[in-house]
């Protein structure tokens, strides 16, 4: 149906600091997210809907009209890099930075630099920026580990209060971006579903 619009969310920080936003603009969830086993939840308005998908797909499922528009964070975006996909609107929500960090004894060492980080896309374009050619070891998790165990020289990840670094032993050295959520929209839908998704986004940049 060209008339209902189709939101992507994922499950977590983002969700929890994007319930509030779509309730200030009169879109609330039939059922809880957090509760509900559902991957597609109704809400209170008939013609919207909300899909919940891994906060990495986020940008796949809007990309290919999977859904007509999505919220995902800047590191996300960053590292799925589509032209085929509008960012009209920062949210300002689920707040955090993209930061380069290294062991608080950490010591230089002959060789090329080696990296670990899940953000490959957006570590590779820094370093190359910086003109330092580095190996990067991609993981998805526990980036603090690589550092102590020798496994790499420094790792990229997302620094909220750095509590995590600290406790393991590391410091950030460098801030490679500042994180946020922001809305995205399917070229597509853009065209068909002009009038509705304006609306979304005017009703949305009066909130934020």
């Amino acid at each position: 149906m060209t008339s209902s619009l189709t939101i992507a969310i994922s499950k977590g920080r983002i969700l929890d600091d994007t319930l509030p936003l779509l309730e200030k603009v009169g879109i609330v969830p039939e059922e809880n997210p957090d509760k509900s086993r559902k991957l597609i939840l109704g809400t209170n308005q008939p013609d919207i809907n909300l899909i919940i998908v891994r906060a990495t797909d986020v940008p796949t499922y809007v990309e290919y009209g999977g859904a007509d528009v999505g919220i995902a964070g800047k590191d996300i975006l960053l590292e799925h890099d589509s032209s085929e996909l509008y960012e009209p609107l920062d949210l300002g929500i689920a707040k955090c930075r993209l930061m380069l960090a290294e062991l608080v004894q950490y010591k230089t060492r002959n060789g090329r630099l080696r990296v670990a980080t899940k953000y490959t896309r957006t570590t590779r374009k820094y370093f190359t920026e910086q003109g330092i050619q580095v190996e990067i070891i991609k993981l998805y998790g526990s980036m603090e580990l690589a550092p102590v165990l020798g496994l790499a020289d420094k790792i990229v990840d997302l620094v909220d209060t750095g509590n995590t670094l600290k406790a393991n032993g590391l410091k950030a050295t460098d801030t490679i971006c500042e994180i946020s959520s922001r809305l995205i929209v399917n070229k597509a839908a853009m065209k068909i579903k002009r009038d509705k998704i304006k609306q979304l986004i005017s009703s949305l940049e009066k909130i934020v």
